[in-house]
C-alpha cells in the first residue's frame, strides 16, 4: 500500500511540473496561482497597513515608476514569447514602507514592497532597477509557489492546498510564510540560493529590457555587499556570495546588453 501510494504521489509531482521562462528549469508547480492569492492578498494588505507607506513621497513615485518600467516591459517580451497566461496573473503593486532594514520582496502575482533602508544602497534609480528587476523575476519564475508546493509535500505529503490548510493549517501557514520569504528560512537555504541566482539572472535581463544599463547591475551588488560589514543584509541572508553571484551576473552580461541596446 505504501508503495503504491509513494507511486501516486509521484505521478502527481509529475504532472503538476511546469518551466521557468527563458531559464527553462524545471519547478514544481502543485499550487495553483488561484489557491495562494488569496493568502498573498490578504499577508500583503497585512504588512501594508501595519506600515508606514512612503510610496506618495518622491522616492516611492521613483519605486513604483521603476517597478512600472520593468513591468510593463517584462509582460510585453512574456506575451511575444507566448505566456498571455502568465501575465494575465499579475496584478502589480510598488510600495516603499519606512524601516531601517536593507531589504525588498516580492509575493506572487507582483506584490511588491521596498524598505527607505535599501535606499542609500541603490542610490538612484538604476540601482532601484537592479532590486525591482531581481524582485519582479520572483514573480516572474512563480518562486513562492514553487517553494510552497515543495513545502507541502516534504512536510505533510500532500500536494493540494485545501487538503492541506483542511489537514494541518498552522504548518501550512508557516510553510506559506516560508515561500514568500517572511518566516524562518531553516531548511530552505540551498533552495532559496538557487532561486536567487535564477533571480539575478532574470532580473538582469528585465532591468535591461526596461532600458536600465545591466552593467550597473555587479556594481550594486558589490555595495550591497559592503553595506553589511561583518554581518550581511538581510536581503543577502540566504542569497550566494558576493563574487558568485557577481560572476553569473557578468557571464549573462552580453546577452542582457542585447537586450538594453534594442530598448535604447
Amino acid at each position: 500500500m505504501k508503495k503504491i501510494l509513494a507511486i501516486l504521489l509521484v505521478v502527481m509531482v509529475l504532472d503538476a511540473c511546469s518551466k521557468v521562462p527563458i531559464t527553462g528549469r524545471r519547478q514544481l508547480s502543485a499550487v495553483s496561482h488561484e489557491e495562494i492569492m488569496p493568502l498573498v492578498n490578504e499577508q500583503y494588505d497585512s504588512v501594508i497597513s501595519e506600515g508606514k507607506v512612503l510610496t506618495n513621497t518622491a522616492d516611492g513615485r521613483k519605486v513604483a515608476e521603476v517597478g512600472r518600467r520593468v513591468s510593463e516591459a517584462v509582460e510585453a517580451f512574456l506575451i511575444q514569447e507566448g505566456y498571455s497566461e502568465l501575465v494575465s496573473e499579475f496584478e502589480w503593486e510598488f510600495n516603499l514602507l519606512e524601516s531601517d532594514q536593507i531589504n525588498a520582496w516580492c509575493m506572487p502575482g507582483g506584490k511588491v514592497a521596498f524598505y527607505t533602508g535599501i535606499l542609500p544602497v541603490t542610490q538612484d534609480e538604476t540601482g532601484i532597477a537592479v532590486v525591482m528587476g531581481h524582485e519582479v523575476a520572483h514573480a516572474v519564475a512563480s518562486h513562492s509557489r514553487e517553494r510552497m508546493s515543495n513545502g507541502m509535500i516534504a512536510n505533510l505529503g500532500l500536494s493540494v492546498l485545501s487538503a492541506a490548510m483542511g489537514q494541518n493549517p498552522t504548518m501550512t501557514q508557516q510553510i506559506f510564510l516560508q515561500s514568500v520569504g517572511m518566516g524562518s528560512q531553516l531548511g530552505m537555504l540551498s533552495f532559496s540560493r538557487k532561486h536567487e541566482l535564477e533571480a539575478d539572472e532574470l532580473g538582469l535581463l528585465f532591468m535591461a529590457m526596461a532600458g536600465y544599463d545591466p552593467r550597473e547591475a555587479p556594481v550594486f551588488w558589490q555595495r550591497m555587499s559592503a553595506a553589511g560589514g561583518e554581518a550581511p543584509p538581510e536581503f543577502l541572508s540566504t542569497h550566494p556570495g558576493p563574487d558568485r553571484r557577481i560572476d553569473r551576473l557578468n557571464a549573462n552580461m552580453n546577452k542582457a546588453l542585447e537586450y538594453y541596446n534594442k530598448a535604447n
